[in-house]
């Protein structure tokens, strides 16, 4: 589900405002070591953190349906995890990392909820939307001046974006066939005594039948005798 949070991110930013700028996304750890390496203009994403969204968290079971709209399985609802991302931009000159940190701004704005038909793999498949939030208040425990510590890099102006996902719930279970028959009523010898060689089946409706013409009958019988 991570993996395919961080394609989905990738696709947004290497489109919107930044559509055929040529510029690179990086989800590595920003350190030290790594911006020596780095040699273009790039869009950092570090996920730093990782926490479950406990006021989502939901009981029972869920259905799952077939393309016959038959319910083939039952699941438990999935979890939902706050992801959340540090971004920077890295470029030789502090204006033009201004510059890319607008546009990512720009294109990540819009997109406040993002649809299950544009989501990839497992994640699409739970057809539930993902919203996104960026730039918000920070609501984790550690401050960015700790994260930024704890690289031991230097402090950068950066967006901080939250992606919360559903994670599926496992197991799943098989659900029952679906009843296609009306109810059915079987009539055995009486324990201990010899079978019937003519035991059948008989419907409800057959039951029934059977029982109300008896009676009837029973009723004429009552009305000779007196």
């Amino acid at each position: 589900m991570i993996h395919e949070v961080d394609e989905v991110l990738g696709g947004l930013l290497r489109g919107g405002a930044l559509t055929d700028s040529g510029i690179e996304v990086s989800f590595e750890a920003p350190t030290r070591d790594w911006a020596a390496r780095r040699n273009a203009p790039t869009v950092n994403a570090y996920l730093y953190d990782i926490r479950e969204d406990v006021a989502r968290r939901q009981r029972g079971q869920l259905p799952v349906r077939d393309e016959r709209d038959i319910v083939v399985r039952r699941r438990q609802p999935p979890r939902w995890f706050r992801l959340s991302y540090l971004l920077t931009a890295w470029t030789k000159i502090p204006q033009d990392e201004h510059r890319l940190l607008s546009a990512v701004l720009a294109t990540l704005l819009p997109r406040e909820v993002l649809p299950a038909e544009q989501l990839p793999g497992s994640l699409g498949r739970l057809g539930l939307s993902v919203p996104l939030s960026v730039a918000g208040v920070q609501s984790e425990s550690r401050s960015l001046a700790d994260i930024w510590s704890a690289l031991g890099g230097e402090l950068k102006p950066s967006l901080d974006l939250v992606v919360t996902a559903p994670f599926p719930a496992y197991p799943e279970y098989d659900a029952g066939p679906p009843v296609t028959e009306g109810a059915t009523v079987r009539v055995r010898a009486v324990e201990g005594a010899p079978a019937d060689p003519s035991e059948r089946s008989h419907s409800a409706a057959q039951v029934a039948a059977a029982r109300a013409a008896r009676e009837a009958v029973a009723a004429d019988r009552r009305g000779e005798t007196r």
